[in-house]
């Protein structure tokens, strides 16, 4: 069905800003299609062809009252150098950057374009904008914002459609996801260091110096060039997730060029590997405990009742001792249904899905926990993966410069165990990707927007993904942050509640400010 399609892979667009095994994404469900038109330089107006086929291929069918153009930009892979120079990583080097525009053909009184992407970082805003096109009925944007801005999705560099980086063997990443979340023998936790040591040296050995060039501050640029190849003299922009950190980061390069930025599901770009994977731990925990109390109060419709932590981590254990063998014969190990847990947090609505994947693999049938992990992880039936996490690990990476000790990750382990445990172990082991990484590093900016108007950072009290401690803490880095506050459950807020809803579409169509500390009921 459209909507169930739709708002899923919309929603798995807007997911995390940690991968808890190998270092930080969020789930991706729609395939790549190759919409690249003609190629126009950075500060070019580009040539836009139709391409009707992207939202064929990823819904069905187009949206009705849509029309959808595809075109590319071209930017230097290294802004610091440029394409003139020749030294340097990427000297006189270009990236492609797949744009996608979404225009209504009932648009009036054009503002101009809305610039979207999803997070991750890895996520396609190419596939997000299709997404968000199909209007509030289906889980996309209201038509009070489609009818007055072109919804403009672009893949950032390195992800799909634009350049993208490919260096982590299918294997390798099944290997990863199934791996237990909670190595606890030095033999267990030695074999997951080797087995982020290969996928670093694979990635190494392909890319060398060149990993570097996928930072955060990079692709804020290319933002810029996408701001200026749209024809907008200012950007108006919308953000979830790791986008929000590429959008506070564009508004600290280029302040005077802000016209409305929404930074929804906000990450403290002010926060170190250790602090921001500790972070999420106590947010997923937390979001894990919410669907406990609901499973408790509606036994009805959990079957797992009245104890689901009982019974998530039984499972878990299970699986360590004898893991089901499922079709084509995988074995539901620990680390799936670890991702099958992960996966349903994202929306409140996959707590009944959680309860009944456990249900069911408490009766031998471990179908709808390969159905939650894979829908994170963007897993096809073939055992294939997309780009996602290459370029996940790419950004993630070159963005951080904290790189914690094995010894110091293994103390962790022990130390968020209890703290956190469920969740904790599999966040501090996860942070050994980027301790074995073999590329440079190159950090954003963390400070104050000067100069810029006032930013509407969104935050949701039950997010698991980015905790909801981190978009005050946002807001008051770059100084002009305005808070918005849904009390609700999930990762992201935008679009999902008339409150939210009208604040954020007051703002972006008339530039309103919502009034200071304003919150909006769950439901």
């Amino acid at each position: 069905m459209v909507r169930s399609s739709a708002r899923r892979s919309a929603l798995a667009a807007l997911a995390a800003v940690t991968l808890l095994v190998s270092g930080c994404t969020l789930p991706a469900f729609a395939p790549r299609v190759d919409t690249q038109g003609e190629t126009a330089a950075a500060g070019t107006a580009p040539t836009w062809r139709a391409c009707p086929e992207v939202a064929e291929d990823l819904v069905g069918r187009t949206a009705p009252t849509m029309r959808y153009e595809c075109a590319t930009i071209e930017v230097p892979s290294n802004w610091g150098t440029g394409t003139g120079a020749t030294s340097g990583p990427g000297a006189s080097m270009t990236f492609e950057i797949a744009l996608l525009r979404a225009r209504s053909t009932k648009q009036h009184d054009r503002i101009g374009s809305l610039v979207i992407n999803p997070g991750g970082p890895g996520g396609s805003g190419v596939d997000t904008a299709v997404y968000l096109s199909f209007g509030p009925a289906l889980g996309g944007l209201p038509t009070a914002i489609t009818d007055r801005f072109d919804i403009v999705g672009f893949d950032p560099r390195g992800v799909a459609r634009s350049s993208p980086v490919k260096c982590i063997l299918d294997v390798h990443l099944d290997e990863t996801f199934g791996y237990d979340p909670d190595p606890r023998s030095q033999q267990a936790f030695d074999r997951f260091v080797a087995l982020n040591q290969r996928i670093g040296q694979g990635c190494g050995d392909k890319y060398r110096d060149r990993l570097v060039l996928y930072g955060t501050e990079q692709a804020a640029r290319d933002m810029d060039a996408v701001r200026a190849a749209v024809g907008d003299d200012k950007l108006t922009y919308l953000g979830y997730s790791y986008g929000t950190l590429l959008g506070a980061t564009y508004a600290q390069l280029y302040p005077q060029r802000v016209r409305a930025l929404v930074l929804d599901g906000a990450v403290d770009p002010r926060l170190g590997l250790v602090a921001s994977s500790e972070n999420q731990a106590k947010g997923f925990e937390r979001a894990f405990d919410n669907f406990s109390r609901w499973c408790a109060a509606n036994a009805g419709r959990c079957p797992i009742a009245p104890d689901a932590r009982a019974a998530v981590t039984g499972a878990i254990d299970k699986a360590r001792v004898s893991p089901i063998r499922g079709d084509g014969g995988r074995d539901a190990t620990p680390g799936w249904i670890f991702y099958a847990v992960v996966s349903s947090l994202y929306t409140e609505e996959g707590w009944q899905e959680l309860a009944e994947a456990i249900d069911q693999f408490e009766g031998g049938d471990a179908t709808k926990v390969f159905d939650l992990a894979d829908a994170y992880t963007g897993r096809d039936e073939n055992g294939r993966y997309s780009n996602l996490f290459d370029a996940n690990l790419a950004v993630n990476c070159a963005d951080e410069e904290e790189k914690p000790s094995r010894e110091q990750i293994r103390q962790l382990q022990t130390r968020w165990r209890q703290a956190y445990p469920l969740f904790g172990p599999a966040l501090a082991v996860g942070m050994l990707t980027c301790a074995e990484w073999p590329g440079g590093r190159d950090p954003y900016p963390t400070g104050r927007a000067e100069g810029a108007p006032p930013i509407l950072v969104v935050g949701t009290t039950g997010d698991p993904a980015t905790p909801y401690e981190q978009t005050p803490a946002l807001a008051g880095m770059l100084g002009v942050g305005r808070v918005l506050t849904w009390e609700g459950e999930g990762h992201t807020a935008y679009p999902q509640t008339s409150c939210v809803t009208a604040a954020v579409d007051a703002y972006l169509i008339s530039l309103t400010v919502p009034r200071e500390g304003l919150r909006c009921p769950a439901r």
